[in-house]
């Protein structure tokens, strides 16, 4: 199973919505069920999908370089991509990672799944949860 939080879908979600019929392809990072400010009834190291990254951050010296500075080290370790001709499930042109979200047309919480890497699906379960503020030191 993995969990993402009800606010990070819904940004996700809409994005393809409005992108369509391009395509969404985002890395997403997670925080640790412990971490949060309520109690979410899960393992408190299980982790949550709460955070995505924009596909051109780090982009230049990714390019010129060869690493990816784009993603913060130990995140990333799952993409969402929406799929605008309606496949719901993991294509050989997709970009992988260990769990691929997918959504398709119409775009709500009906018309999205998980899969790993494999395209085998996994169970996606929807928080109604915050995830605890950061901010960047000075």
């Amino acid at each position: 199973m993995i969990h993402i939080t009800r606010d990070l879908l819904t940004v996700l979600l809409d994005d393809a919505a409005e992108r369509d019929p391009e395509e969404s392809n985002y890395r997403l990072s997670a925080t640790r069920a412990g971490e949060f400010d309520a109690d979410l009834g899960i393992d408190p190291e299980t982790p949550v999908l709460t955070h995505f990254t924009l596909p051109d951050v780090g982009g230049s010296v990714n390019a010129v370089f060869g690493v990816d500075l784009g993603t913060p080290a130990g995140h990333g370790g799952a993409r969402f991509l929406s799929h605008s001709d309606g496949f719901l499930g993991v294509s050989k042109t997709d970009d992988l990672a260990a769990v691929v979200i997918v959504a398709v047309p119409p775009y709500d919480e009906d018309a999205v799944a998980a899969f790993d890497r494999a395209g085998t699906g996994i169970e996606l379960a929807v928080l109604d949860a915050v995830p605890p503020e950061e901010s960047v030191p000075e």
